[in-house]
C-alpha cells in the first residue's frame, strides 16, 4: 500500500539550539514542508532580533531541505501594538506559557488578568496574529489541562477575533471546548494519540514517554482519536517533538518530552490506516493547518510512504526516539520537493 502526503506540516515543534538543533533539525526538515517553532529557549525568543537570528540558525541547520520554519515569540503582556507591527512580517504566532509549567517557561504568565492581557491580545486580534497556549494550571497533574479549559473559554469570549490554538490537547474537556467557540482550535501530538498514563508509569517507568502535558486516561485518548481520525477541521497535527539528551531523560528529575519527529508520518499512516480513515490523514497533517493558519505560505513537498518495515534507530545523536529499536509497518520511500 502506498500513501502520498502533500505539504506535510508539523504545527508544534521544538528544535532547541546549537548542537541539538544541528542533530534534530534535519530530521524534521527532511519530511515536512514546514513547522511552527516553539520559542522556549534559554533565554526565550522575545525580540525581533532574537527571532530572526534563531530562524537563520534553523535554516542553516536544515541545509538544502525544502522547509519553512514558522517562527513564534514567547508571549509577554508588555508587547505593544507598535512592536507587533514591526515584527509581524517575521512572525507566525505568539506562544503563551503559564509561568513554570513546562521546559524553560519560568518567564511565562502568572495569573490570567484580562485587564493586564487586553492591550497585547487586542493588538494581536487586530493584526491577525494567532495565540498559541500551553494550557495547564498548577493543580493536580492529571487535572491541570481540564482546569485550564475555563481560561480558554474566558479568553475566547473576551477576544472573539483572536485565533486561539489550544496546544497539544490531551483531554475530553479540551476536545469538547473546540466546538463551543468559533475562535478555538487545537494541535494534537502523535504520542497522545497512542499512549495513556498506564504506558508511562503503569509498570516500569518509561522515561522516554514522559511528557507535559502528561498522558491521560483511555477515554481522553479516544476523544483525541475521534477528532483526529475524522479529520475534524479545527484540529491539526503538532508533534510537540521535544528532544533531550539521553542522560537527562534516564535520570532522577527526568526531563519532559517525547522525541517523535523522525517517525511521525510513518506511525500516523499506520494509525489512520488501522482505523480505515486513511483518506483523512491529509487533512490532519496539512490541509487543516493551512486553513487555520491561512496566511502562511507552504513550500511544495510530497512524501510517499509504503507498507514496508522500518526499524527505528536506537538513537539519533544522543536523543532516544519513541519506539527506539522497534519495527514500524510503514517506511518513507520517496520525498519530492
Amino acid at each position: 500500500m502506498s500513501i502520498t502526503i502533500n505539504q506535510p506540516l508539523d504545527m508544534h515543534l521544538h528544535l532547541r539550539d546549537k548542537a541539538m538543533l544541528k542533530t534534530v533539525g534535519p530530521l524534521s526538515s527532511a519530511s515536512f514542508s514546514g513547522a511552527i517553532i516553539m520559542p522556549n529557549l534559554v533565554p526565550p525568543v522575545s525580540t525581533k532580533e532574537e527571532l530572526i537570528a534563531y530562524k537563520s540558525r534553523i535554516i542553516e541547520a536544515c541545509g538544502e531541505d525544502t522547509f519553512t520554519p514558522y517562527m513564534t515569540l514567547f508571549f509577554k503582556p508588555s508587547y505593544t501594538k507598535e512592536f507587533l507591527k514591526s515584527v509581524k512580517d517575521e512572525l507566525t504566532a505568539i506562544k503563551l506559557y503559564p509561568a513554570g509549567i513546562t521546559t524553560n517557561s519560568e518567564g511565562g504568565v502568572s495569573g490570567f488578568d484580562v485587564n493586564e492581557l487586553r492591550p497585547t491580545l487586542d493588538a494581536m486580534s487586530e493584526l491577525e496574529i494567532p495565540l498559541c497556549i500551553h494550557g495547564e494550571t498548577n493543580g493536580f497533574v492529571m487535572d491541570r489541562e481540564a482546569e485550564f479549559v475555563s481560561i480558554y473559554e474566558m479568553l475566547a469570549s473576551n477576544f472573539p477575533k483572536l485565533k486561539i490554538i489550544m496546544e497539544h490537547i490531551t483531554t475530553r474537556e479540551s476536545v469538547e471546548a473546540l466546538d463551543k467557540f468559533d475562535n478555538l482550535y487545537a494541535t494534537i501530538t502523535l504520542h497522545h494519540l497512542l499512549i495513556t498514563l498506564d504506558d508511562v508509569a503503569g509498570g516500569m517507568l518509561q522515561p522516554h514517554l514522559f511528557c507535559k502535558p502528561i498522558a491521560k486516561r483511555p477515554e481522553d485518548r479516544e476523544a483525541l482519536r475521534r477528532v483526529a481520525l475524522e479529520g475534524h477541521p479545527k484540529v491539526m497535527f503538532g508533534s510537540d517533538s521535544a528532544p533531550h539528551p539521553q542522560h537527562t531523560k534516564e535520570s532522577c528529575g527526568c526531563a519532559a518530552g517525547v522525541f517523535t519527529a523522525p517517525i511521525a508520518l510513518q506511525v500516523l499512516a499506520e494509525l489512520f490506516e488501522g482505523h480505515s480513515t486513511i483518506e483523512n490523514l491529509q487533512a490532519f497533517v496539512s490541509n487543516n493547518a493551512k486553513a487555520i493558519y491561512n496566511h502562511i505560505k507552504v513550500p511544495h513537498k510530497t512524501v510517499t510512504l509504503e507498507k514496508k518495515p522500518f526499524i527505528v534507530p536506537a538513537k539519533y545523536g544522543d536523543v532516544v526516539p519513541m519506539y527506539a529499536s522497534e519495527t514500524l509497518a510503514y517506511s518513507i520511500v520517496n520525498i519530492q520537493g
